[in-house]
């Protein structure tokens, strides 16, 4: 059979014709709806099973360590020389500051001023201030946001600490890129585990290994503050180190309600967040604080980080210091303003320092004030260090999977295959419900064209989430021998809606669907496919995933990035949940009683190849159709961490040695590993065809 179905993939209509107009009202209301419901799903899972002391500190290593893996760090880095270099000074009355900068990792290089109280009579305290997003740059230069928040180290310095201001990847001196699927279209970080919030995070780490290097610095007296981003990576220290012993972030932290329904996400870039591959709300984040004196720091007014999800996260984090007999520990600070930063934001935090750190309670006296120009602070005056590797941290931070033996046995096979649905499942897919809901499938409409049925059912795939198939037979089919299954992306939406317009007209079947205002030019003649069709005891099937034809969502630039963004926020991908979309309606086929001794195949173009290939890995089908699928984890459809375990390759060899696998329109050096598993284990040539693009013929090895 796997011939004809190559034969009757010809016949599956593919027209090209222009953008339509969507109405997304249906799709926007959706997706709003299930932000909303898997939202409230991660807010129940905060402390669950945590109800003690005891609870919290058996449960804590095992939180961390799935922190650090969200990050991408663990294992954590190795600890290279930092090769701290000071390049210049500048000089007040009262401190000293030292232009510096270390290597967080060979290559990656960290700007930092250091600012020396010139009285000292013993080991200082010291504070690692991590700043925000202020640019600091003129002409081609970059001064680094280190210099934006200078005022604050020089404070630290007059009030007998040490402290180092620290630049940032993205507005360091060396410019990396924050940026990368906020306005870069970088979704490729999904498939590599990457944030540059886990940059963030071990260059902090590495700060605090320099400061304890220090000779002025008392290495069991470090606080973090920052804020804005710097409050972030506050957090980000502060949970994973515990040589941080008081904390202040500053406007750098909220709940997933404000990020995913209210919409905070669309003011943040990706530094915010980590990868959440285990679906946490951040007040878990805060929480790895406790017990150390933790000061929650926030304007009422803050557009990016609303004071409703400020307060709710203090109040989560509060229940952990609570169990920890430490309520006295945690406290939230609110003034009035904007994002900003205001001086009432500084004098608290400087006294919660003093307090904590000093055993001081006096009155503040001196404001943060600037006293030094841009120039004055530059660490790389003759020009920035050939080596670097901040600008490309993305390809490199968090490891690729590397290569692995090709299985040349059944049995070594069988493991791979188990072994990738074992890591897939625990590391790209664990938003899939553990316990789907009823498919509830349901028969919409029906309408004839000479001698074809069309029929659409709709089914559940997931709370909130409805969706509609649809199928193609001869009228008097009553029992299929074969269900061939096209999975569609927008483009092919558009096409399946053309050709059936002018098959079947505007009827029930169809109503209410976006419809092109005239027929496509070089539509394929319908009695071609209606010839095919009446000889062949097939069902023709066809599914829109989530997002794809009548779900279709806001489809602006804008809207499409920061949608699937959320779905990053929430542990997922809308590729990962586009999957499961294809295989429940995999599932609802096989409840049709036309469909009960059929064999089921699969196939699909591009992204929709992916779907297919990730699909067929977790169903059984007969036989799969990959049409242009992406090789390269960066141009192929985002699924989270998929490419920190396994290659795109090693994926495919997976699943096409589960069934009949064609693989077409590829360059020819592509798939070599797929290829190679292919020939050593013999696979029949009929099994797995291997079509490059520019060739008719088939080849199998």
């Amino acid at each position: 059979m796997f011939n004809r179905f190559l034969t009757i993939l010809a016949f599956i209509p593919t027209v090209v014709f222009g953008q339509q107009e969507l109405d997304t009202t249906r799709g926007d209301a959706m997706l709003a709806n299930y932000f909303e419901l898997r939202t409230a799903d991660l807010e129940s899972q905060y402390l669950a099973g945590v109800n003690s002391k005891e609870d919290w500190i058996e449960r804590r290593p095992e939180y961390l360590n799935q922190l650090r893996e969200m990050l991408g760090l663990n294992p954590m880095p190795e600890r290279t020389p930092l090769n701290a270099k000071v390049t210049g000074t500048a000089e007040h009355d009262e401190f000293t500051v030292e232009n510096v900068h270390f290597q967080s990792r060979p290559g990656l290089y960290v700007t930092g001023n250091l600012y020396v109280p010139k009285e000292r009579n013993e080991k200082l305290p010291a504070i690692l201030y991590v700043c925000g997003h202020g640019r600091v740059k003129q002409g081609d230069v970059s001064y680094g946001n280190k210099v934006h928040y200078h005022h604050h180290g020089s404070w630290f310095a007059r009030n007998g600490y040490v402290c180092l201001t620290i630049d940032t990847l993205q507005l360091g001196e060396i410019e990396g890129i924050h940026h990368g699927t906020y306005s870069h279209g970088y979704f490729w970080w999904l498939n590599r585990g990457y944030t540059p919030a886990g940059v963030e995070a071990w260059n902090c780490i590495r700060a605090l290994d320099y400061l304890q290097s220090r000779d002025e610095v008392d290495g069991e007296r470090l606080g973090v503050t920052g804020r804005s981003g710097g409050g972030a990576y506050s957090w980000w220290i502060a949970a994973l180190d515990q040589r941080i012993k008081v904390a202040v972030p500053v406007a750098g932290i909220t709940d997933m309600r404000n990020h995913v329904v209210d919409g905070t996400i669309e003011g943040h870039c990706d530094c915010m967040f980590m990868v959440n591959t285990f679906q946490w709300d951040y007040p878990m984040v805060a929480a790895l604080m406790a017990p150390r004196p933790l000061l929650i720091s926030n304007t009422d007014n803050d557009r990016i980080f609303p004071l409703d999800g400020v307060y709710r996260t203090y109040v989560k984090t509060r229940k952990v210091y609570e169990l920890l007999g430490a309520a006295d520990k945690v406290s939230l600070h609110v003034t009035s303003g904007p994002h900003q930063d205001t001086q009432e934001l500084r004098v608290h935090a400087f006294r919660w320092f003093n307090h904590y750190l000093k055993d001081d309670d006096e009155l503040i006296r001196k404001p943060a004030e600037k006293f030094f120009t841009p120039e004055d602070l530059r660490v790389f005056r003759q020009g920035l260090p050939e080596d670097e590797q901040n600008t490309a941290i993305s390809h490199s931070f968090v490891p690729k999977a590397g290569e692995i033996e090709v299985p040349d046995t059944t049995g070594k096979l069988e493991l791979l295959v188990e072994n990738v649905q074992d890591r897939l499942l625990e590391k790209s897919f664990r938003a899939w419900p553990v316990a789907p809901v009823d498919l509830n499938v349901r028969k919409i409409s029906e309408a004839y064209a000479e001698d074809l049925v069309m029929t659409s059912y709709d089914y559940t795939s997931q709370q909130g989430i409805d969706l509609r198939l649809y199928i193609v037979h001869r009228k008097d089919l009553e029992k299929a021998e074969h269900v061939i299954t096209h999975i569609q992306g927008q483009k092919d939406w558009f096409d399946f809606l053309g050709f059936y317009q002018d098959a079947f007209g505007d009827r029930d079947v169809l109503s209410g669907e976006a419809f092109p205002d005239e027929p496509p030019e070089g539509l394929p003649e319908f009695e071609a496919f209606l010839q095919n069709a009446i000889k062949e005891n097939v069902v023709w099937a066809y599914v829109a995933p989530r997002g794809i034809g009548r779900t279709v969502w806001d489809q602006s630039d804008k809207k499409q990035t920061q949608n699937r963004r959320r779905f990053y926020l929430l542990g997922e991908s809308l590729g990962g949940m586009q999957i499961w979309d294809v295989r429940r309606a995999i599932q609802a086929l096989r409840t049709l009683d036309i469909n009960q001794k059929a064999t089921v195949m699969m196939r699909g173009d591009n992204d929709s190849a992916a779907l297919v290939m990730y699909a067929s890995l977790f169903e059984d089908v007969t036989a799969i159709g990959l049409n242009s699928l992406a090789e390269s984890d960066v141009e192929s459809l985002p699924i989270l961490n998929s490419s920190r375990f396994y290659s795109v390759d090693q994926i495919l060899a997976a699943a096409a040695s589960r069934q009949r696998t064609m693989v077409n329109q590829i360059p020819a050096d592509a798939f070599s590993f797929t290829r190679k598993t292919a020939a050593l284990n013999q696979w029949p040539k009929n099994d797995f065809l291997f079509l490059p693009a520019k060739s008719s013929e088939a080849n199998d090895k």
